[in-house]
């Protein structure tokens, strides 16, 4: 693949060879009937949306505007002409309504799409993953009345869809939600809500879902409810609230997040305690697999700006692309992206396995079914592993360029920007650890359901990638035993759940870049094998006391066949002899 020097203009999803084998390989039948929404999509964000985001984050960021000329509250937030278009026409593309109606697509295909957006535009895609998450929510659980009323105005694809949000952060709590303290007040056939939420990003998205606690409902989650807040009653004026302010942040400029003081306002109930805790858990879990996607995708953005970028300059009399260092560099880069590839699409695919349930209407959510506690397990994993790697790859973006990008007129600090704030968002890397220790308890089949995921790979891979399953195997091996050290000294895990979900993160990882190598050696390609074996030996391998190791000799004889994603015919004994 040669690569353009401007990637502005250009189709991200034709330029991204992964995604398409990724996709092909996981959803061959979708994957042929949405291939040319996705590239169609791919190149819009590739053009209109990356020169949105560019002028909203330097020149267009919101405004808001709490009163009217007569002093009302009225709430209004002002876009700039850019982002209101963008933001009304891919929802018309469908990234949330694809989802929904006759022919519905998988999840998978409208994440890969969430994929694709934040490699323009996470600012675009927060909004865009909460719409989903509510229009989730509502279609899967909310009763009859509330799903048939509210679900079309956030599916609809006709340019004139209300968006999302999920209000469940307060002050005194952050991701201790359970700690709610708004308050919900019957009357008649809806309720008032009490409090403040704290983080409301796309604050006038138009509908909501928001925790609060009923009148007399005990403390704690169990005493939770989960309620339908819209921005707007139905015959048009404002719901009582007021927006205190815009949040002034560190990245993500594009999207508002606001504080919102709910004063009487109204609402509709989805779920009443002990359920709506659960359900607003459902959202987030949706939002955490858009979150891994994001994380990815900054990934890519930031690959992709490194190798158009130095595949075009020379220095001191060479050509960039020549130094070692640099195809070090770039190739370490590849790895944390293609792994993070992986974990992020078998969390969408996990997602998808869950939803065969009945008449779209469901009340149980019990995690002793196998399917679900794997999908909340691969969630965790690759959340926190995309997350943490998305700010280590936009950071090298930064140092490869060199001062160039450092400025705003590229791209990169913004990507460095975004990707700090996908750490935090739905739950950060603590967060999501005491979700695993959970996942791998005695109540839960989570651990069990990864097992039979890592051991199944590893039994399936071929002779010629023995010794590669055997060294993940080894790791695995390690894992396993501190599952058991912790399940036999519960007091441990808050001590060691951080570091035991790295190593899980880890070996999955490398776990699904070897089902990836064995299927591209059936089709006669090892390029996924020497990805693979890099990424075993960059982190699953015990580290030599020698510095010379080898490792960064393998990088040079295959660098522009892995960067430049082309076949290579078998896999080098070279290098495997020395892995």
């Amino acid at each position: 693949m040669k690569y353009e020097r401007e990637t502005r203009g250009q189709n991200f999803y034709a330029l991204d060879a992964n995604l398409g084998q990724i996709l092909c390989r996981m959803a061959p039948e979708a994957f042929a009937t949405w291939e040319g929404t996705l590239s169609d999509f791919g190149a819009w964000v590739g053009g209109t949306v990356d020169e949105e985001a560019h002028y909203t984050d330097r020149h267009g960021r919101p405004v808001l505007e709490a009163y009217s000329a007569d002093g009302e509250t009225v709430n209004y937030i002002r876009h700039n002409p850019a982002w209101e278009a963008v933001s009304r026409e891919v929802y018309q593309r469908g990234i949330v309504g694809l989802n929904y109606g006759d022919e519905p697509a998988p999840y998978l295909i409208t994440f890969a799409m969430g994929y694709l957006l934040s490699q323009s535009d996470v600012s675009l895609h927060c909004p865009v993953t909460m719409t989903g998450a509510v229009a989730y929510v509502l279609d899967r659980f909310a009763p009859k009345g509330v799903r048939e009323k509210y679900r079309h105005e956030l599916t609809r694809m006709d340019g004139k869809a209300l968006t999302g949000g999920t209000w469940a952060t307060e002050l005194h709590g952050g991701s201790d939600v359970g700690a709610t303290t708004t308050v919900a007040r019957p009357e008649g056939d809806h309720v008032r809500l009490t409090g403040l939420k704290w983080f409301t990003s796309n604050a006038n998205g138009g509908l909501a879902v928001a925790t609060a606690r009923p009148e007399g409902a005990p403390e704690g989650s169990k005493g939770l409810g989960l309620y339908l807040v819209p921005t707007h009653l139905d015959d048009g004026t404002p719901n009582p609230m007021r927006i205190r302010r815009l949040k002034d942040k560190l990245g993500t400029c594009g999207v508002p997040t606001g504080e919102i003081d709910l004063t009487e306002t109204w609402a509709v109930e989805i779920a009443p305690p002990p359920m709506g805790f659960k359900l607003m858990m459902e959202a987030l879990g949706f939002s955490r697999i858009h979150n891994a996607m994001s994380a990815a995708g900054l990934q890519r953005r930031a690959f992709l700006e490194s190798v158009s970028y130095l595949s075009h300059r020379e220095a001191f009399g060479n050509p960039v692309f020549s130094y070692p260092m640099v195809r070090a560099e770039l190739v370490k880069m590849l790895l944390r992206l293609e792994s993070g590839c992986a974990l992020a699409f078998e969390a969408a695919q996990a997602f998808d396995a869950t939803q065969a349930f009945d008449d779209a209407h469901v009340t149980d959510l019990s995690d002793d079914d196998g399917a679900r506690a794997w999908m909340r397990m691969v969630t965790a994993l690759a959340k926190y592993r995309t997350a943490d790697d998305a700010n280590i790859v936009c950071r090298a973006a930064i140092e490869l360029i060199g001062g160039n990008a450092y400025t705003y007129d590229y791209v990169t600090p913004r990507l460095l920007r975004d990707a700090q704030a996908l750490t935090v968002w739905e739950g950060p890397a603590n967060i999501q650890a005491l979700e695993v220790l959970r996942m791998i308890g005695n109540r839960y089949p989570g651990f069990e359901a990864l097992a039979a995921r890592v051991e199944g790979i590893l039994a399936a891979a071929p002779d010629d990638l023995t010794d590669l399953s055997a060294a993940v195997a080894g790791s695995f091996g390690e894992c396993r035993a501190a599952v058991d050290h912790l399940r036999a000294n519960p007091a441990d895990g808050p001590i060691y759940a951080r570091k035991l979900m790295t190593a899980l993160a880890d070996v999955l990882g490398a776990s699904l870049l070897l089902e990836e190598a064995a299927a591209g050696l059936a089709a006669g390609d090892a390029r996924k094998a020497v990805i693979a074996r890099l990424f075993v030996h960059d982190r699953l391998a015990p580290k030599a006391a020698s510095i010379i190791d080898d490792s960064e000799r393998w990088v040079q004889p295959y660098f522009e066949a892995l960067i430049g994603y082309e076949p290579i015919p078998a896999e080098p004994q070279a290098l495997k002899a020395a892995g």
